[in-house]
């Protein structure tokens, strides 16, 4: 009878192990599959459920540097900066050498609006990764920029870029550097058509001036002087590129000219946005004035994708005798900097901004290539070259093919 019984409560304890109480299941979760499960709930808008679950891990894992940094991103995408902070600022002392958890915090900060405590963090950072970390360097310029330091943030921006060109957005945040920049530069351009049959050759020279003022942005001054149909001319110009917000800037052109070829008189204006995702649209107006005045709608929408920029430009002209479209492809790709880059064009129409192209001629099609290059040989001189070849439809058995040749230097001071 004994043995019966011991062997009974063998039993019973054996059950008793291997089927433990529904809360010690509960109890023994994995933190990196909850951590996985939470972030796409994050990523898909669902923030409470994700940081409830976020919560559970920390009960047992307090020090989770990727768990802290999450909880403190969906706070902070939420515009809870202060709740994020205070995430960011655990996760600081749990993973000192976490380069992410500074990423995240810095970004925060920048939200924000709280400089000071994003150069704190930034230095401390640069104190613990290293000078080598690129996103920590690429943040330390975007601190300079907000302070209005644009000579240091572009050349913080540029050593970026020598290390990790691709870096998301880099390239677009560098040209609205360069316009912030105060540069004063003088340039010369001469652009050569050659047109296979009857039509003696165009030569176009151009001379401009380039500043910088608080209102004005860049200001560009440009004369041309063009030799075509048997005739000559001359163009004075003035552009300026003013800034309109944090990211956003405008465009505006007046020109003046009594030569035939060129617009009586001309204007233009856009407004450039600067989006995420490293994304520029642009909305603008062109006006002509030769015998009769032409109205131009223009836009277009640029992506910086790592070394390329891609650019997608429609012209709509409303006529009297019906309307007219033109479209402008282009795309560059960078090398070791932005003034640095090859670029391909191609286009259908004529564009109210390709100054050397026949505007005047009332073409039924126009088809357009062209590729180039462009370097800045030391940190004062720039220079450039273009070939392009358009065929324009004058009538419908008239057709005129035409070579282009552009050359240009920039002298900077």
């Amino acid at each position: 009878m004994k043995h019966h019984k011991f062997l009974f409560l063998l039993s019973f304890l054996v059950m008793a192990i291997s089927f433990p109480k529904e809360g010690s299941a509960q109890e023994s979760f994995d933190p990196d599959e909850l951590y996985a499960n939470a972030r796409k709930l994050i990523l898909d808008g669902k923030r409470t459920e994700g940081r409830l679950i976020l919560s559970k891990v920390l009960t047992k894992y307090p020090d989770y540097g990727d768990v802290l940094v999450l909880m403190g991103r969906s706070y902070a995408w939420d515009g809870k900066y202060d709740s994020a902070a205070i995430y960011f600022e655990k996760a600081l002392l749990a993973s000192p050498s976490y380069e992410d958890v500074y990423v995240a915090y810095i970004d925060d900060l920048f939200w924000s609006e709280n400089y000071e405590r994003a150069g704190e963090v930034i230095a401390l950072g640069l104190e613990k990764i290293g000078p080598q970390s690129t996103e920590l360097k690429y943040r330390y310029s975007r601190l300079l920029y907000y302070k209005e330091d644009y000579k240091n943030a572009l050349k913080a921006a540029n050593e970026v870029f020598s290390k990790a060109p691709k870096t998301e957005g880099l390239l677009g945040y560098i040209e609205t550097l360069r316009r912030k920049t105060r540069i004063n530069a003088v340039g010369a351009t001469y652009d050569y058509d050659y047109f296979y049959g009857d039509l003696s050759p165009w030569n176009t020279y151009s001379v401009y001036g380039r500043t910088h003022t608080d209102f004005t942005g860049s200001l560009i001054a440009r004369v041309t002087h063009s030799e075509r149909f048997d005739g000559r001319g001359t163009q004075a110009e003035l552009d300026a590129f003013p800034s309109l917000g944090k990211n956003k800037y405008g465009y505006f052109n007046v020109g003046y000219s009594q030569a035939s070829f060129f617009p009586k008189f001309r204007f233009g204006t856009s407004v450039f946005w600067n989006l995420p995702k490293a994304y520029e649209l642009e909305a603008g107006y062109r006006y002509l004035q030769f015998s009769d005045v032409t109205h131009i709608i223009t836009g277009s929408a640029g992506k910086y994708i790592g070394n390329w920029w891609l650019n997608l430009r429609l012209n709509f002209i409303p006529g009297k005798d019906g309307s007219s479209t033109s479209a402008n492809f282009q795309t560059r790709y960078y090398f070791s900097g932005p003034e640095d880059f090859f670029s391909i064009q191609v286009s259908t129409g004529v564009s109210p901004d390709e100054e050397t192209r026949d505007f005047q001629s009332q073409l039924l099609n126009s088809y357009r290539a062209r590729i180039g290059y462009q370097h800045l040989w030391t940190s004062r001189w720039m220079g450039f070259g273009f070939v392009g070849y358009s065929r324009d439809e004058i009538s419908e058995k008239q057709f005129r093919n035409n070579l282009n040749i552009s050359i240009g230097t920039e002298f900077r001071f």
